[in-house]
């Protein structure tokens, strides 16, 4: 049976999920969900307290493909996710950082990386906890214009601003919120800008939790 992941974004750069080139990917951070989700299944993203968007959908992506690091870095489909630091802002948080040489995770410098561009090893850990990207061509990404989900919507997944992620089935109280999503957007289109965009430049690390130029 199919399921629904949904938890609070807190940071909304572009990076994780990433929306750009035509396809949805989650490719670091949520080590639990990449590891559970499976194609079928939705991961929705809902706004925080930091965004004040509480209560409001920013993202939604149905798996369509489950691949390693090492099957997304090599593809070149997804050669434009790698991050170019001297790029445009879209560029710049490009999610295509992980491959393996030689048994050892080798980190492209990226959103996740030291302010000088060498490996953060506090966030290579986290995201390698599971070898797993979640691949969508089926999403609905809003960024800063995120709708508010009706509340009965809500509360039927019984969802909560807090941390952590809720998986609820998709087939019965999952299916109000999918179809809700599928009624009123058009699919595929990254409708608003992630929140934090502007601040692509930026760096991020676990060790810490906390943003830095």
């Amino acid at each position: 049976m199919s399921s629904i992941f949904m938890y609070v974004v807190d940071r909304d750069f572009g990076f994780a999920p990433n929306p750009f080139h035509g396809v949805c990917t989650l490719a670091t951070c949520k080590p639990r969900i990449r590891r559970s989700a499976v194609a079928g299944d939705w991961v929705v993203g809902m706004g925080g307290r930091r965004l004040q968007a509480t209560g409001r959908c920013i993202f939604a992506m149905r798996v369509g493909a489950k691949l390693t690091f090492n099957e997304y870095w090599s593809n070149p489909v997804f050669r434009d996710k790698k991050p170019i630091r001297n790029g445009s802002l879209v560029m710049l948080v490009g999610d295509n950082i992980y491959h393996k040489e030689n048994g050892v995770w080798t980190q492209a410098d990226s959103h996740h990386s030291q302010p000088d561009g060498s490996p953060d090893f506090s966030n290579v850990s986290n995201d390698t906890a599971t070898d797993a990207v979640l691949v969508s061509n089926c999403f609905f990404y809003f960024g800063v214009a995120a709708p508010p989900v009706p509340g009965d919507i809500l509360a039927k997944t019984g969802y909560r601003n807090g941390r952590n992620h809720r998986r609820v089935p998709l087939e019965g109280v999952g299916s109000a919120l999918v179809t809700w999503l599928t009624d009123n957007f058009i699919a595929n289109r990254v409708i608003g800008d992630p929140f934090d965009l502007p601040s692509g430049a930026s760096r991020y690390s676990a060790a810490t939790n906390r943003v830095t130029a």
